[in-house]
């Protein structure tokens, strides 16, 4: 009881807290401002960067659990984002417009692209900058495991597991594991291993 009182009031001082950024942000809307408070937050260590960092985009993120954690040197770069419940993200992440199913677990170090044709070229051959894009909602299904310095720029399927280090370019099909670069599905359900 005591511990659920503790956590409680740390959920009400995070948010407390976080509200001004939140609304010098203007809840998500100025992406300048935005940017500066969710990098800023990305660097406070500790459980309470973790309270704030999650206080913060309860208030700036498209849809947002409290019971979910984003931890030290990550941050979401788009307030389109979404995070089901129960998410953890590990440290040094960098999450573009993404929707994270509930319980899915995030290791450290992973990047989650807005998709693959962030940048264009023109007919000579140079690149522009990123406003010349195109930027894709990804959808990561709930109940996901995705290892440490993946990078991910397609969907992937409820339930799938991502190995470490693995470069997604295409998506993944749900309860589905997939390794290497570029990531290759391994064992096509998660169910069928023990029959196999």
């Amino acid at each position: 009881m005591l511990k659920n009182a503790l956590k409680t009031a740390l959920r009400l001082t995070a948010l407390t807290a976080a509200f001004p950024l939140a609304a010098a942000a203007g809840f998500g809307r100025f992406k300048t401002t935005y940017t500066l408070a969710a990098q800023a937050l990305a660097l406070v260590p500790g459980i309470a960067g973790d309270y704030l960092r999650i206080a913060f985009y309860c208030y700036t993120l498209r849809e947002c659990s409290f019971s979910s954690r984003v931890s030290f040197g990550s941050f979401f770069a788009h307030p389109e984002a979404q995070i089901g419940a129960s998410v953890y993200i590990g440290s040094y992440c960098i999450i573009g417009t993404a929707s994270i199913g509930a319980r899915t677990q995030i290791a450290s170090g992973v990047q989650i692209l807005s998709g693959r044709h962030q940048h264009a070229r023109s007919a000579g051959g140079e690149i522009s900058g990123a406003e010349k894009g195109v930027f894709t909602a990804l959808n990561i299904g709930a109940d996901c495991w995705i290892g440490a310095g993946a990078i991910v720029m397609a969907d992937i399927g409820t339930g799938a597991t991502v190995g470490a280090g693995a470069v997604v370019p295409r998506s993944i099909p749900a309860h589905s594991i997939a390794v290497g670069n570029p990531a290759q599905v391994v064992k096509a359900a998660i169910q069928n291993i023990s029959s196999s």
